[in-house]
């Protein structure tokens, strides 16, 4: 059974949550695993406990909206 963990930032919307896992799931159907077997976790994690580039997300992604 596969699982596949996602880590992003936190404040993506339920919807777009639920485009994801289906998007995932679909890749592992199309290469004919059972849907059923697919797990998918995401891991939300605030801009402030997150680096990119020696800085915190929080810092050098100020003004970038979460979709």
């Amino acid at each position: 059974m596969p699982v596949v963990t996602i880590y992003m930032w936190s404040g993506v919307s339920p919807e777009a949550k639920k485009k994801i896992v289906n998007g995932v799931t679909k890749v592992f159907e199309d290469l004919n695993i059972p849907r059923e077997a697919v797990e998918v976790i995401i891991v939300e994690t605030p801009k402030e406990n997150w680096g990119v580039a020696g800085e915190l997300a929080s810092e050098k992604f100020k003004h970038a909206k979460t979709p």
